[in-house]
């Protein structure tokens, strides 16, 4: 059953055109709006600056988009993808040292942002009935009975280089406008009340460049990995700021990687001699070594628009009906914990399940369907957005509405911390811990449901008992200044356990 004539997607990135997917089946039309001209191939574009560092898709996010879109994953492997064991195939430097490498049950597909995007546009133009209207600029939306009872989203006015202003009904509107979106003002302009905005900047700035990595036969032996990543010291004495920086040495396809540095509060650098720079002063001189070993083929791109956004549509006294709001248009997250694509899609996802249902029950599309579906995504919200609010409102520099006083950002602080590393030493040697991490990193679980499992509790009680008698099994720590050891600790690749009270 056809749900109307015409949906309108506002916006052609991640969000736009998985929303495009959700609505496919059930609308004549669905028509995309894109203020940039698509690029044929993975390019960048001026209106995804962000494509210029390291994206993680993560397996929710993957996940979807293959529902969304059946041979997603395949094609992404198939255009250049790496298909990897973040575990087996990254260097992984925490508190103390080297992490130690062992197979777990977590893979990821690597790629470049704009790889991603290329591959979803394709899959996206395989759907017959959708169009994508390419250097449109989206100029307000048409209501009716604005912030009342029967209050509705009919419409959207826009308009382009070559056609001039435009305007076209829409039996249902999708913001898929990013963070900059104008929708909550028009609302409010055309009679909705002002919605609430929960807001945390934990000003976190971030700076990339792109390199071509030396063919195969050519990189040191010693380079066993694929992924580099170097976390922030908990060291709390003197050292370079950029000890306190989140490092990625990011691969992606076609021979490349995007050497990354981020960090919460802390200004970073701008140029190329100062990236280089910077990079000799991190944690570990294998980051700089490697980028030395490669060939640069672009400038350093620093971003900082990375606070944690919530517009809470479903607080309204009234909710517009005729209009839903997928990614970073209802809320945005800190680009560190690599949610974004992952909640947008999860959104996408949901929505499809709604307009199934509406199809196949033949309810129509009203205010109750409105409600309902911002019900439901909230639930998928709160789980990304719970782990964002847990890690940065433990930092002093940090804005907001969702800030804390001081004695409550300390204590938040000095518990993250403890915790992140409780779990991460156990999932070392517990493959239970290790999976419920994956899946809570993956946000395929919340940090709230792993802590209620009495298994997971167990071993981590377990763990910590082991670890004040000295009896971890695999170890952990190595050397920063050296190059981190191959050997696979998995436990049935090693011939016996070994005591570790000699191991940091």
């Amino acid at each position: 059953m056809s749900l109307g004539k015409t949906a309108v997607v506002l916006g052609g990135s991640m969000a736009g055109l998985c929303a495009a997917g959700a609505l496919a089946p059930h609308f004549e039309e669905v028509l995309v709006l894109e203020r940039d001209e698509l690029p044929a191939d993975a390019e960048h574009r001026r209106g995804v600056p962000q494509s210029k560092h390291p994206h993680f898709l993560l397996n929710s996010g993957r996940r979807a988009i293959g529902e969304l879109f059946p041979g997603f994953e395949d094609d992404l492997i198939a255009a250049g993808g790496l298909h990897l064991m973040p575990s087996m195939d990254a260097a992984y430097l925490e508190r103390t040292g080297w992490a130690s490498r062992k197979k777990s049950s977590m893979t990821m597909v690597y790629s470049s942002r704009i790889l991603i995007e290329r591959v979803l546009r394709d899959k996206v133009r395989e759907l017959s009935n959708v169009v994508i209207r390419e250097g449109v600029s989206v100029r307000g939306i048409e209501t009716a009975d604005g912030g009342g009872a029967q209050g509705r989203v009919t419409g959207v006015a826009f308009s382009s280089d070559k056609v001039g202003d435009e305007r076209i009904d829409a039996d249902l509107v999708v913001d898929a406008l990013g963070r900059g979106s104008s929708v909550s003002d028009w609302l409010v302009a055309a009679g909705w009340a002002e919605t609430p905005v929960q807001t945390l900047d934990a000003k976190v700035t971030y700076t990339s460049r792109w390199y071509d990595l030396p063919a195969p036969e050519a990189r040191p032996a010693a380079w066993w990995w694929q992924h580099l990543v170097i976390m922030p010291t908990q060291h709390k004495g003197e050292h370079p700021p950029e000890h306190e920086f989140l490092v990625n040495f990011f691969p992606i396809e076609g021979g490349r990687t995007i050497a990354c540095m981020g960090s919460w509060g802390i200004d970073m650098p701008r140029t190329t001699d100062d990236f280089v720079a910077s990079a000799e002063r991190v944690r570990a001189p294998l980051f700089a070594e490697a980028m030395a070993a490669c060939d640069p083929v672009s400038e350093v791109h620093l971003t900082r628009s990375t606070g944690n956004k919530w517009r809470r549509y479903d607080k309204l006294p009234q909710v517009p009906s005729g209009i839903v709001f997928i990614g970073d248009a209802i809320c945005a997250f800190n680009p560190f914990y690599a949610q974004g694509i992952s909640a947008a899609s999860g959104s996408a996802l949901i929505l499809r399940a709604h307009l199934d249902e509406a199809a196949a029950s033949g309810q129509p599309l009203d205010q109750r369907f409105f409600k309902r579906f911002l019900a439901e995504q909230r639930k998928g919200l709160k789980v990304p957005w719970g782990m964002a609010m847990a890690r940065d409102r433990g930092y002093e520099c940090a804005t907001g509405t969702e800030t804390l006083p001081a004695w409550q950002r300390k204590i938040v602080a000095a518990m993250a911390w403890q915790a992140f590393n409780l779990i991460t030493g156990a999932a070392r040697e517990d493959a239970v811990i290790d999976e419920h991490f994956g899946r809570v990193f993956n946000l395929d679980e919340s940090m709230a449901d792993m802590m209620k499992n009495p298994r997971v509790l167990g071993g981590l009680v377990r763990h910590q008992v082991r670890t004040m008698l000295g009896r971890r099994t695999v170890p952990f720590g190595f050397d920063a200044q050296q190059d981190p050891p191959d050997t696979d600790w998995t436990p049935e690749a090693v011939d016996h356990p070994i005591e570790m009270a000699g191991t940091r």
